[in-house]
């Protein structure tokens, strides 16, 4: 979406995907709706009360975490604010991707947005203002325990609205935060009471990923769908395990959506019409023959993990609450597990498609079960060894998408003085999920480039409308069937048609939008 037609009003409803995406990819603007900035008004006054009265509130006149009952006098709770945040900055290691800290910055501001934070509303508008003018604080990879949210990776995005931390810039070199603030004309903020704790205490940093990675997981399980069929034709395959009446008396929503993808895919292949009666085609592989059931199982993973995000993005994780009748109450809602849970899940599927779509590539490789294509769809075998290697890549893309599918969430390390005895680990869960999902496409587009030279060594059988399409836009940028030539920089061309969808948009323009 262009930033120059889509706004993202924040405090009118609930975020949508396409929100946190044009926000965080797109560079979409935000706006802050009036109705927003009423309830955090009202909502901070209670806050103001609360750090009057003699009654210990927590993160308002006590300490944090395990210093909870450590009282702080009126003329130190300002400052108790801002050393959250100085000291809450403690990440390490590379810093995490644009895409992350703004779809991060976006989910916090929503939250405060909602009015249960106690904040003014000018701190959230200092953290649409930050989205706005492109200014891009510098988040570490390491710090988070999906406990108490994104602390360390909050802390560090929030140290800009006071003027400390540090900016990258886009070529990738840094600055000061107030040197970024100063040049586009922004104040640092003096932060209030609870402020310092609202803008930590949250899961913003893992809803983010996930989000982004629901919308890149859709895409590349409907690409993956589209190189199964090409590896069907390519293997002289049979369309008959997809025919619908097959998936209804087996009825999961995900195969039935990937068995109709794959029967409009082949529709009007000759090289599928070309042995229908052949010995063979009785039964095929089940990385041919079971897809459907394996990428439906997929799908299903996929739909639940969206619709706890959907959930993720209307709630209020914050600690404490500050209730609409004034009432401000420590809560659990911070705890990232939902999130971890589904992380862990999404990876798991998406490593068992990518395990799929290589047994297929293989197969296309193998002079012994290719059903006549030649060793490794080379020419001259032994004197070219063809796509031999890219077997080995995606062979090794699936060994470490395998590792990465180890849960995070099973695991779990007490911090603060055992204060916070179990975390959830979501931030861990999501980061490695996006390794996955990376590895995922790169090995779809190992099998789109095996199996498209597959189709060409078919000929003259030409292969379904929809699959010729796929292969006349993947020979835009990777060459057919030849003497043997440096192959890396052609599966780095794959990978990106991959990745931007335009594999997916040349089966879509034939037969329309996939499931």
């Amino acid at each position: 979406m262009s930033p120059a037609t889509h706004v993202v009003v924040l405090g009118s409803g609930p975020l949508s995907f396409a929100d946190v995406v044009a926000v965080a990819r797109g560079g979409a603007r935000v706006g802050l709706a009036p109705e927003a900035e009423e309830r955090m008004a009202r909502s901070h006054a209670h806050v103001l009360a609360a750090a009057q009265a003699a009654r210990p509130v927590y993160g308002i006149t006590t300490g944090f975490g395990a210093l909870a009952n450590t009282a702080i006098q009126p003329e130190a709770r300002c400052d108790l604010q801002h050393a959250l945040l100085r000291s809450h900055a403690a990440g390490m290691g590379p810093p995490v991707e644009r895409e992350v800290v703004r779809a991060m910055l976006l989910l916090r501001a929503a939250t405060l947005a909602k009015g249960y934070s106690g904040t003014r509303p000018v701190v959230c508008r200092a953290l649409v203002d930050l989205l706005n003018a492109g200014i891009m604080p510098l988040v570490p990879e390491y710090g988070s325990l999906g406990a108490s949210g994104d602390l360390a990776p909050l802390a560090h995005a929030a140290l800009c609205l006071i003027g400390e931390g540090v900016v990258l810039e886009d070529d990738g070199g840094s600055v000061d935060s107030s040197v970024a603030l100063a040049r586009v004309g922004l104040q640092p903020l003096r932060l209030q009471a609870k402020e310092g704790l609202a803008l930590l205490n949250g899961t913003d940093g893992m809803l983010g990923m996930l989000v982004l990675a629901c919308v890149d997981a859709l895409r590349l399980f409907r690409t993956g769908d589209v190189a199964c069929a090409l590896s069907v034709e390519a293997q002289l395959g049979t369309d008959a395990p997809f025919m619908p009446e097959l998936h209804a008396i087996r009825p999961h929503p995900g195969q039935g959506q990937s068995a109709a993808n794959l029967t409009r895919l082949l529709a009007g292949s000759e090289i599928v019409a070309s042995h229908l009666d052949s010995d063979h085609a009785v039964q095929d592989a089940y990385s041919l023959r079971c897809a459907p059931q394996v990428m439906g199982a997929a799908r299903d993973t996929l739909a639940f993990v969206t619709q706890v995000v959907e959930r993720e993005l209307t709630a209020v994780v914050d600690n404490p609450v500050v209730l609409p009748d004034g009432r401000i109450v420590s809560t659990g809602n911070f705890h990232g597990e939902p999130l971890a849970m589904a992380g862990d899940f999404l990876a798991i599927a998406a490593a068992e498609v990518g395990a799929l779509a290589e047994r297929r590539a293989d197969r296309l490789l193998d002079a012994t079960r290719s059903r006549g294509l030649p060793p490794f769809l080379a020419p001259e075998a032994g004197v070219n060894s063809g796509l031999m290697l890219a077997q080995y890549t995606a062979a090794a893309l699936v060994a470490e998408n395998r590792r990465l599918a180890a849960p995070a969430s099973v695991d779990s390390l007490p911090t603060s003085g055992m204060h916070e005895d179990h975390v959830s680990m979501g931030w861990h869960a999501a980061r490695k999920l996006r390794r996955v999902l990376d590895n995922l496409a790169r090995i779809i587009a190992i099998e789109a480039v095996c199996a498209t030279h597959g189709l060409d060594l078919r000929a003259p059988l030409a292969p379904s409308p929809a699959s010729r399409a796929v292969r006349n836009r993947l020979r835009m940028r990777v060459t057919g069937p030849g003497p043997d030539c440096h192959l890396a920089p052609q599966l780095a061309a794959a990978e990106v048609l991959v990745r931007e969808g335009s594999l997916l948009a040349a089966a879509d323009g034939v037969i329309g939008p996939l499931e």
